[in-house]
């Protein structure tokens, strides 16, 4: 793949030294190693972004099959549970 951009950016001193110093330990192109980094950054957000459009769909499928709750019935749901946590926390606590 040619190499024709070129990305300038800001931070700390400290940072750039530690990192070119790791680098350099590693025996590896610091440059490599940023691209390696930007690579793998674009493939996790494409993974993410591919996971959610997912969910998103099998959520719209759900409501067209009329499989979804009211807030209502999720709050009474929530509410009945609690109820049931205090009362087994107060049987062990008795």
């Amino acid at each position: 793949m040619a190499k024709e951009a070129v990305f300038t950016m800001k931070l700390e001193p400290e940072l750039r030294e530690a990192f070119m110093a790791a680098a350099q330990a590693a025996d590896r192109p610091a440059s490599q190693i940023v691209r390696e980094f930007m690579r793998d950054f674009v493939q996790q957000d494409h993974e993410y972004v591919e996971f959610l459009r997912k969910h998103v769909e099998r959520a719209r499928a759900d409501i067209a099959a009329g499989r979804m709750h009211t807030q209502e019935e999720i709050e009474e749901e929530a509410r009945q549970r609690a109820e049931r946590l205090a009362k087994q926390a107060a049987e062990r606590a008795a």
